[in-house]
């Protein structure tokens, strides 16, 4: 504080007090307190008051949200869209509920849209200034650096903003938790955890398929960290996937697919909180941060033609694109706005089994069971975006790694939400806003490449994880638990499909929805469709039985 300005930062932040203390007197403006916090490292809200005026903002990763209601003409602001919808007693937007049944992910700016009518979520780029009279603007706080860096360059900067952002989350010589897969991001985060000298305690999940290999990827790891406490989580001794359906939580900001592993990640948590661990590190996001989405072929075309088919015919062999297909992405020169308004029009039409090459982004589709009105309510917001919304960068695939970005934070955030109510809250250091700059910093074509996996974070890592982790080139999944665990809920799954509160409030074909989920075995797109409705389905239910946050119940006997 500093005469009539207040400033304060709420989450990790690498800025001690006295920092920002020192910083807060030269703040003249709103226009200023961006310039007291930059180069502040962490994953943090930013909230001040200048001269009676309010400034307050998120992350540009997404991973902390602002949102915004109206209460008397006056603005009123929080991390949560839960707690405004309950001040104004908000109700739901049938319309982002039929939006959360599409999949594989929803385009910027649907995607992220707060539930509730009333109730408006600012953009992660960009900050709320609340002005004396109590309206607001939105100004953009946050922009992505120039992709100018080369390979190496950008490696050495990626280091040292992922050392910072676990460094930032560990005490030396206190236990810390932190999962360690067997995948390249949660190894890395490891061994720098390990570095800046956590007494570290990793859990391994060890999965039934005879061909997954994280476990070994995993062991081999761990024998290059001394001094760690391993526990290691045997796929007959877990729970099965969507165990607890039948149990009611309170629920989340928005719907997610967390409900798959809740009760494993809940075993996991107290195998850890035995061991004395009060945090848990992730490498959530790595995979959406270091490795920029497909589209940049369309600009390197135009920049570097002979690079941008040699990477084309990489991808093509890799992923068996069509000729006709690639050419009509490399080709394309629809703005932002018309591939919206097209993909408005083909909400329901199914892709063929594969990756395509995608446009501006991957196209959402709803399933077969979403009803005529889940259709038009989708298409609808898809519409009013195209009439509305400027791409988050020029250079469309900028754009499509910027949101790629922020799909990872938003989840990274519901990841937060979900262990914190587990008694073991985790981090993701990935999603840092430091880390996220660095990384798309980095051309491109040098950050990815089909002839090698994440060969950007290799490099950050080279020296410091294990060369056999690094040359990793495979991906593995728990797909036999998966189905397993379908199995084994069918009947919580047949309780669903009967009073379904989708079909209740129209956005479901009852008939369709219960052959999904008594049938996942016929299902062709791999479940993404499915595990989206689940947690659509599950977030009503959750939010029936608990109609008020349960932050915002004052306890028995708590002074008033």
């Amino acid at each position: 504080m500093a005469g009539e300005t207040l400033l304060a930062m709420a989450g990790p932040c690498s800025l001690s007090t006295v920092e920002l203390a020192a910083r807060v007197r030269d703040v003249r403006g709103l226009a200023g307190v961006e310039t007291a916090v930059r180069g502040a490292r962490g994953s943090f809200h930013v909230v001040a008051s200048v001269g009676g005026r309010g400034y307050v903002r998120g992350s540009a990763s997404g991973a902390r949200r602002v949102y915004h209601t109206a209460i008397e003409g006056v603005t009123v602001c929080a991390d949560r869209a839960r707690t405004l919808a309950w001040l104004i007693g908000a109700e739901v937007d049938t319309a982002q509920v039929a939006a959360r049944l599409a999949s594989p992910v929803l385009p910027y700016p649907v995607a992220g849209g707060a539930m509730w009518r009333g109730v408006h979520a600012v953009a992660p780029t960009q900050a709320l200034h609340l002005e004396r009279d109590g309206s607001y603007r939105v100004a953009t706080w946050w922009q992505p650096p120039p992709a100018e860096l080369p390979h190496a360059q950008g490696a050495v900067a990626l280091r040292g903003a992922l050392r910072d952002a676990v460094a930032l989350r560990v005490r030396p010589g206190e236990v810390l938790g932190a999962d360690l897969s067997g995948g390249m991001d949660s190894t890395s985060v490891c061994f720098l955890a390990a570095e800046a000298g956590a007494r570290l305690v990793t859990a391994t999940l060890h999965w039934s398929d005879p061909g997954n290999e994280d476990h070994t990827y995993a062991q081999h790891a761990a024998e290059h960290l001394p001094g760690i406490e391993r526990v290691v989580f045997a796929s007959a001794e877990l729970p099965a996937c969507f165990t607890g359906l039948a149990v009611r939580r309170d629920p989340a900001d928005e719907p997610s697919a967390v409900l798959r592993d809740r009760a494993v990640q809940q075993q996991v948590a107290e195998a850890m909180r035995a061991r004395g661990v009060p945090r848990r590190l992730s490498g959530h996001g790595g995979d959406h941060v270091v490795s920029p989405p497909t589209q940049y072929l369309h600009g390197l075309l135009r920049r570097r033609p002979f690079s941008a088919l040699q990477h084309t015919a990489g991808w093509r062999a890799q992923y068996r694109w069509g000729l006709g297909a690639t050419a009509g992405m490399l080709l394309d020169g629809r703005t932002y706005a018309g591939w919206l308004a097209a993909s408005s029009r083909r909400v329901r039409e199914s892709t063929p089994a594969g990756y395509l090459p995608q446009g501006w982004g991957q196209r959402p589709q709803l399933p077969p069971w979403a009803s005529e009105q889940a259709v038009e309510l989708l298409a609808g917001l898809l519409r009013s975006a195209a009439e509305r919304a400027a791409p988050l960068a020029a250079d469309r695939g900028r754009h499509a790694w910027v949101d790629q970005v922020q799909e990872a934070g938003r989840f990274a955030g519901l990841l937060a939400h979900a262990t914190a109510a587990q008694g073991l809250p985790m981090d993701s250091p990935f999603c840092d806003d430091a880390v996220v700059t660095a990384a798309l910093a980095v051309r491109p074509d040098q950050a990815c490449s089909p002839w090698s996996y994440k060969p950007l974070l290799a490099a950050a890592m080279d020296g410091l994880v294990p060369g056999r982790v690094l040359r990793r080139s495979t991906k593995d999944h728990c797909g036999q638990e998966w189905y397993a665990g379908l199995r084994a809920h069918r009947r919580d799954l047949a309780d669903w499909a009967r009073d379904s509160h989708l079909v209740t409030a129209g956005l479901a074909e009852e008939s369709e929805l219960r052959r999904a989920l008594l049938s996942p075995g016929m299902l062709s797109d791999g479940g993404c469709q499915l595990e989206n409705t689940l947690g659509a389905e599950e977030w009503l239910r959750d939010l029936a039985a608990h109609p008020i946050p349960s932050y915002l119940i004052q306890p028995q006997g708590a002074p008033r």
